[in-house]
Parts: structure tokens; sequence; C-alpha cells
């Protein structure tokens, strides 16, 4: 009998073809996307240079009334009633936009893709892909307390998501050209192209596989290619700090992670008690977004450099040029109005405001300990990204890229994990999953190898098969089938090969006629139906020929000689779920359960 064939003699319609055993599966398709990834580079880059350009110009016009898109800074604007008035009318005119054209255009941007990958078949509308960069430029551009990157991701997603309906591509294809689309605007505002690709990894694409990973990462690099031309050289954050720091250096920056951990939890906690406070106000969320610019607008007369992006906050965190003062004015202020603006449903990212707050925090600690405050700012950054966002690897190699100094990969990472690790401890969903779960449903960030891919049939199979002869009279097949224990019974022929499998229902139309009574099973069975897997085959591939043939009993032979040597059920697929969970809670200690290892 062939390896990749089947004892049938006829193949049934639609059965998966056996593929050989490796490390990945990857066919032709990888290169297609990833040729796809690059025309979405191509929009996602455009769209983020679209996006800045959009929001200069809409800051320009509200705060300083000129026609310009050059970027400028809100620290030294007058404190006047305009102030409070900006940021409450950009928040009108959001909630409008979002009633009248998409709800989808609210809140953080992040989540609303992870949400569109898992449970929209990766489907985004042209109508998100217009109105969510316009809604965060007026958002942003009127002092609301916002980073450009979530609605850049949500923007470059739908770019991805728009050229993938396109074409005749499945869901899991969709999601990938979604991501590689968000990436690359992520890479393009901020020049961190393999930050971009760990985000996409650790947030949105639920898997780590070469026909996601690839085509993501060639949408990155041309925004690398591409960025030049549009944002400039070099990384946006220039900085360097090589502190000498004491043999107990890694633990303090451990610490300081455990406090941005601590934060992360404040911050979300906060946030989320904040959106059902507006849930119960005796009005439409289309007027959320303005009371909550109302926030904004005080917050901005006490602190004017709370308003905005804030990416001039960042640098002077990181060059210390600030005080103590306006560290801590920064960081209250700046906490208050994102949270609050953020939990009424207006439109804007979480990335930038991070920074600014794990910065200030990280600013003020570093102020009793070695080095320069900016070095602790910086590693304040990369924790409160990696604890808040349950990023850690993008926290630390965020930081990395924004300032170009590499040197600092192992205080960030210290810190990073640590703050990681805290939330995921005293915390059950992060500020982005939460939202997603306050909408029914459940999302699972813990990545691992599929072990029906690791388990083969030999391991699971029952070996100790009930069979009927194919020599057998049908009349004593029917008493075997009807007093037996077994519902089904494969049928064997003198080398013990199935040649058919029967059943109770089988005995049943043979007890209403007539003409089979007399006859050999084998006579009245056939082949062609017969679902083969071999003992070496994996578990994987016994499902999915379970799923297309509608069987729950699988016959399993040798491959060389077809003799029956087992049969695979689905309460003995089950098994594989209990293995894993054994694995990971039945505990023991080795040496002790070797009395004797001589």
């Amino acid at each position: 009998m062939e390896r990749q064939g089947r004892v049938s003699k006829t193949k049934p319609q639609g059965h998966p073809n056996r593929r050989p055993l490796a490390d990945f599966r990857a066919d032709g398709r990888l290169v297609m996307l990833a040729g796809m990834a690059v025309l979405i580079g191509t929009g996602g880059t455009a769209a983020a240079w679209v996006l800045l350009k959009l929001i200069a110009l809409v800051t320009n016009l509200v705060w300083f009334g000129r026609i310009d898109s050059g970027g400028v800074s809100l620290a030294h604007i007058a404190r006047t009633p305009w102030v409070v008035i900006a940021p409450m009318a950009g928040g009108l005119v959001i909630g409008l936009m979002a009633r009248s054209g998409s709800e989808k255009i609210r809140g953080h941007g992040i989540p609303e893709a992870i949400e569109a990958i898992l449970i929209g078949g990766s489907r985004m509308s042209l109508k998100v892909a217009i109105l969510k960069p316009i809604s965060s430029a007026i958002s942003i551009g009127t002092g609301g307390p916002f980073g450009a990157e979530g609605p850049i991701i949500m923007t470059g997603g739908a770019i991805g998501s728009l050229f993938s309906q396109l074409f005749h591509l499945s869901a899991a294809e969709r999601k990938t050209l979604l991501v590689a689309g968000a990436a690359s605007g992520m890479t393009a505002i901020f020049g961190t192209p393999v930050a971009a690709v760990l985000l996409a990894v650790e947030l949105l694409l639920f898997e780590w596989r070469p026909r996601s990973f690839i085509p993501v990462a060639t949408a990155a690099i041309t925004a690398v290619v591409l960025r030049p031309g549009l944002f400039g050289m070099g990384p946006l954050f220039p900085f360097a700090s090589d502190p000498i720091l004491p043999w107990w250096g890694l633990l303090a920056c451990a610490g300081l992670g455990v406090a941005a951990g601590v934060l992360s939890i404040l911050f979300t906690t906060v946030l989320y008690a904040l959106e059902d406070g507006f849930e119960t106000l005796p009005l439409h969320w289309m007027w959320w977004p303005m009371l909550g610019g109302g926030v904004v607008g005080l917050g901005g007369l006490i602190e004017p450099r709370a308003l905005g992006v804030g990416y001039d906050v960042i640098a002077d965190l990181l060059t210390g040029h600030l005080v103590i003062a306006a560290v801590v004015s920064i960081l209250l202020v700046k906490a208050v109005i994102w949270l609050v603006a953020l939990s009424s449903g207006t439109s804007g990212g979480v990335l930038a405001p991070l920074l600014i707050l794990g910065g200030a925090m990280g600013w003020l600690v570093g102020l009793a300990l070695p080095g320069a405050p900016g070095f602790w700012a910086l590693l304040g950054m990369a924790a409160m990204l990696g604890g808040t966002m349950r990023a850690p690897l993008t926290g630390a190699i965020f930081a990395v890229e924004l300032t170009g100094d590499v040197r600092m990969l192992a205080p960030l990472l210290a810190a990073s994990a640590a703050a990681y690790a805290v939330t995921v401890l005293f915390l059950k969903r992060s500020i982005l999953t939460e939202k997603i779960a306050r909408r029914g449903q459940h999302i699972t960030r813990e990545y691992g190898i599929d072990p029906y891919e690791l388990t083969r049939v030999s391991e699971i199979m029952t070996r100790d098969v009930d069979v009927l002869s194919a020599d057998l009279s049908v009349a004593d097949a029917m008493t075997a089938l009807t007093t037996g224990e077994h519902q089904a019974y494969p049928v064997l022929d003198a080398k013990g090969r199935p040649v058919g499998l029967v059943s109770r229902a089988d005995a049943l139309q043979w007890a209403i006629g007539d003409e089979n009574k007399g006859s050999k099973l084998g006579e009245c069975v056939s082949g062609e139906s017969l679902v083969i897997v071999h003992p070496d085959d994996v578990t994987a591939l016994a499902i999915d020929l379970m799923l297309v043939t509608d069987r729950g009993r699988l016959l399993v032979t040798d491959p060389t000689t077809g003799i029956l040597v087992g049969l695979l059920t689905r309460k003995d697929v089950l098994q594989v779920r209990a293995l894993v969970t054994r694995s990971e809670n039945d505990r023991e200690t080795y040496f002790a359960a070797r009395r004797n290892p001589l």
C-alpha cells in the first residue's frame, strides 16, 4: 500500500493530503504574501505621513490660527479659556463622527485591530480607514493627550485588510496583511522596525509562523526604506547614556520595573473605573468625548506640556532638560487627563502617553539612583510599555531603536520583564484586552506549539480492537452488532486487513431486508468509505480527517502491510489534552522518585 494513500479504493472527497513532516508549514503562497506586503508597507508608510501632517495641520490651525503642516509644541501656549474650549470642541466633533460614521473610530486603535483579527475575519472597512486618521488628528490636534501609534496601527491595518479583500485569500492570510499594514505604519512614525514586528507578534498575530512573520517583517523593512524621504534619518530621540552601574545595578533596574508594573495596574484599574462611570451618565456616548475634552482643557491650564502627543516632553526627559516640579506636574496632569479622555471614548493611542508617564516616573526615581535621570527615564518608558501593554520584548527593543543606544539593552530588558511579571501576576488582562473582554470576548495570549502536531497516532490509539471477520455470515454479524458493547466494528479479511466498517445502523438495515442474510459479511461491506491513518501520523492529521469525513473512528493500519494495528476515536484524541494538563500540573521531585538510580 502506498505511504500517501488509503486502504480504500476511492479517496473521500475533500480528503486532506498528507504533508511531509517539517519544522514549519510554509509554501509558495508565503512569497506571494511577502510581495503583497511590499505594497501594503508602502501604503502604511504613506498613511503615517498623512496622519502626522494632519495632526500638525489641525494643531497649527486650532492653536496658532495658521495653515501649516510643520510640527509644533504646545508647551508655551497662552493659558486662556481657549485651552478648555478647543479640546471640548474637538471631542464634540469626534462624538458626531463616531455616531454618524462608525463607532470603531472610538478608542485606542489596538484593541479594535485585535478584535477585527480574532472576531471579524480580519476584515475592516474603508470607512474606518478614512475616519480613524481624521478623528485622531482632530483629537490630538485640539490638545488630546494621545499618541499617533494607535490610530496608525488601526489605519495601516485597515489598508492591509482592504487590500487583502481584493484577492482570494483565507482569513489567516488577511490577518497577516492586516498586521503588515499596522507594523509598517508604526515603523514609519517611530523608525522602529524590530519593535514593530515584535509588537505584531506579542499583541496582534496570536501566532509565531513564517507565513505571518516574513510578510510583516517585509512590510516593516519597506517602511524603513521609505522613511528617510518622508520623516528623516536617524532615531527619533537620539540619546546615549552609559552609566557605570554598581553590582546591584540590574537589581535596581528590575526594581524600577516593579514600580512601573504597579503603576500599570493602577492606570488600568482607574481607566476602566472611569469608563464605568461614563456608562452611568444620563447622556448618549456621543457627548462623552466633549466632557473628557473639558477635563483635558482644565489640565492644560495647569500644565500645557501635558497636551498633545508630547514628543518634546519625551526628549526633555531623556536629556534632563526639566526640573523636579515640572516632571511631577507633567506626571500627575498627563495621567489624569489621559485616563479621563481615553475612558470617554475619544480617538487616540496609548503608546506615547505611556512613554511620558513611564519616563517621568523613572526620571523621579532615578534622582536617588546612580546615573543620570535620563537613563532611568528611558528604563521607565520601556517598563511601562512592557507592563501596561504586556509586551516586554517590544518595550525593551522599542527603547533601543528610539534612542539608538544598544548598550542599554540589558537594563531595559530587566526593567521591562519585571514590570511584565508584576502585571501578569496581579492583573487578569492588559489595558488593551480588557476592553475586548468587556465586549463579551475572551482572549488568551499564551502561545505554544500545537500538542496535536507533536503527538503521534501510535501514542494514543486503542490497540486492543474488537473486530469482525469478513468470512462471518451476515446473520452472525447482526447478532454480534446488536449484542456487542460497541457501536461499530472493523471488518478484516483473512490477512487482518480492513475491508470495511459496520455499525448497528447497518444491522438494522439488514434486518429489514432479506437479500443479505445468506451472504458473507465481506460481501456486504465496502472499503470505499474507509478512512485510514498510520501509527506514525501526527494526531493533527487524524483530526483533520475526522472533520473532513465526519467520522468519529479512524482505522490505524501498518503502512507496509495494511494490517489493522489499532483504532483512533474522538475519546482517544482527547487524551492529548489530558497529557498536556498533566505535564503542567503534576509535580514531583525527580531524585526522590528514583529510589534506586543504579
